[in-house]
């Protein structure tokens, strides 16, 4: 019974477009608007009857709702029979370059945020977190051995504390400038940071290159949060460690006019579902309370 309300719920043009978009991206309902042209009662009514048919799933963060396709076998089986539709790929591509340009147009977005706010970043970190030193319980799960790498270093406050101890090099990576210029004049006395301008969902390294990542109070700066964690994965030499941290989900939205970012935050399964998903074996999961009532969720993970 629920495969015939599938097929009924895919029985439409405009919800087989849907599907095809929201298997690669997730949209909120202005966003997919602007993707198919139509109006917003008629998006969502659409959207309606593909979450109630279970092949769609959505968030709520602030006021927006995000869609995206369900990860169960049904409709996994479901997407495969649309992708090999000949006669709608003409349509369902140029859906795809719309969308890709709305996630330029969020990925400036942050770049205007952090060019903004790089010189009192590390004043606002301290607004939100207080006391809490989340860079040195970060240092105090590292092996120092061979290169690390920070993964969206910001302002290079992280990197400066690890300098301290013995390792082969560390490398610090942001898609802001104005970010990387502040850690130069942190880190002009130290020889051993090695700072690269890149985006974390393509990251400017060679396969293997890392034997421990770190990606601090970053994730959340991210549309599309499992791609920097696929790229983590291919930088990772066999056995590398990965070390991740963000809040827990949140509805403040003060902290999130302060520290900026797509999301408010992540449930633990959604991460552990991205760790998995990218090949990454969870090792341990930390929980910290801060300021604000919120929690910081440290994330030990192992490429095996």
């Amino acid at each position: 019974m629920e495969l015939i309300k599938n097929f009924k719920a895919l029985s439409d043009k405009t919800r087989l477009r849907l599907l095809y978009l929201l298997q690669e991206y997730e949209l909120n309902v202005n966003e997919i608007v602007q993707i198919v042209d139509m109006i917003q009662s008629g998006v969502s009514r659409h959207l309606k009857i593909l979450v109630e048919s279970d092949i769609l799933t959505f968030r709520r963060d602030a006021s927006f709702i995000y869609y995206t396709a369900a990860r169960h076998d049904t409709a996994k089986a479901l997407i495969s029979l649309i992708n090999k539709s000949n006669d709608l790929q003409q349509v369902f591509q140029n859906d795809l370059t719309k969308a890709r340009e709305i996630i330029r147009i969020r990925k400036n977005r942050t770049k205007r945020f952090f060019k903004t706010i790089a010189s009192q970043w590390d004043a606002m970190k301290k607004e939100v977190l207080g006391n809490f030193d989340l860079d040195l319980i970060i240092k105090e799960k590292i092996l120092f051995h061979g290169n690390i790498s920070d993964l969206g270093c910001g302002t290079g406050e992280l990197i400066e504390k690890l300098s301290f101890d013995r390792s082969d090099k560390l490398i610090g990576i942001d898609s802001s400038p104005e970010m990387l210029e502040q850690a130069r004049l942190r880190l002009s006395k130290t020889t051993k940071a090695d700072l690269r301008l890149g985006e974390l969902e393509h990251l400017p390294m060679k396969n293997r290159e890392i034997d421990t990542a770190v990606m601090n109070m970053v994730l959340h700066h991210i549309s599309q949060p499992q791609l920097p964690i696929a790229e983590v994965y291919r930088v990772l030499k066999s056995k590398g460690i990965f070390i991740l941290t963000d809040f827990e989900k949140h509805d403040n939205k003060k902290i999130k006019k302060i520290m900026g970012g797509s999301w408010s935050g992540f449930e633990k399964e959604k991460i552990k579902t991205w760790l998995k998903d990218a090949g990454l074996t969870l090792l341990s999961i930390d929980s910290f309370k801060v300021k604000h009532k919120l929690t910081i969720n440290l994330f030990i993970s192992k490429k095996t």
